[in-house]
Formats: C-alpha cells, sequence, structure tokens
C-alpha cells in the first residue's frame, strides 16, 4: 500500500541526546529556539522557527534502537498504519507515550523513522 499526504504529518524531529542540560544550553541559549513544552525531566520541545515542526530533544531509555534520532509523523491509528504496512522492518513493539502510541520503523538505509498517535483518552 502506497502512502499518501494525509497518512502521515511531520510533526517532531526526534534528537536523542546524553545529557538534556548541555543540549539545552546549545538549542536555547545558543540557537535561541523558543521551548514549547516539557515531559517530565528527560523531554524538551522547541518550536522551529517558520514550521509547525517541532525539534524534541530527549535522554531516550536505555533500550534499544528504536529511540534513535529520526522524524516522528502523527498517523491516525499506530495498529492500523502497522497492518497497513506489514512490509516495513518495524523495531519493537508499539508503547505508550504520552496521549498516545508509537511504534518504529527501518527504511532501506537503516534510519530509524517514527510514528505516533494521539488514542489515549483525554
Amino acid at each position: 500500500m502506497s502512502l499518501r499526504s494525509e497518512d502521515m504529518k511531520l510533526t517532531f524531529v526526534y534528537v536523542s541526546v546524553p545529557d538534556l542540560e548541555v543540549a539545552l544550553r546549545f538549542y536555547r541559549d545558543e540557537l535561541g529556539l523558543d521551548e514549547s513544552w516539557r515531559e517530565g525531566d528527560g523531554t524538551v520541545v522547541f518550536q522551529l522557527p517558520g514550521s509547525e515542526v517541532q525539534l524534541m530533544l530527549s535522554v531516550p531509555p536505555d533500550d534499544g534502537p528504536r529511540w534513535r534520532t529520526g522524524p516522528f509523523y502523527a498517523v491516525g491509528d499506530v495498529e492500523m498504519f502497522m497492518k497497513e504496512h506489514d512490509s516495513f522492518e518495524w523495531v519493537g513493539e508499539p508503547n505508550d507515550v504520552p496521549g498516545g502510541r508509537s511504534v518504529s520503523f527501518r527504511d532501506p538505509a537503516g534510519n530509524i523513522m517514527h510514528v505516533f498517535d494521539r488514542s489515549a483518552p483525554e
């Protein structure tokens, strides 16, 4: 099944960082990016100028390659997206994230891509 533009919306560029304070000094203090929101002590999100896309900096949990730097695309339903694209090389199983579910896949060159939905009840 081929993708249509409404199937995936680039929402975040995820950047894995080993030290959030060092990253904050660079992205906030040196580049001057505006902080949008935080999730706990390990994730900070910045609005990218001139774009709806946000930059997500996060100290990843130590549980494998699914937390590599890469784009995060919003999809309607993670489970359905996986079923519709069963030829993708999925990395791990879907997991709960704030607001919904997320899963990662590898492109033919080995790059990690992430998809997420907003399926959690508000």
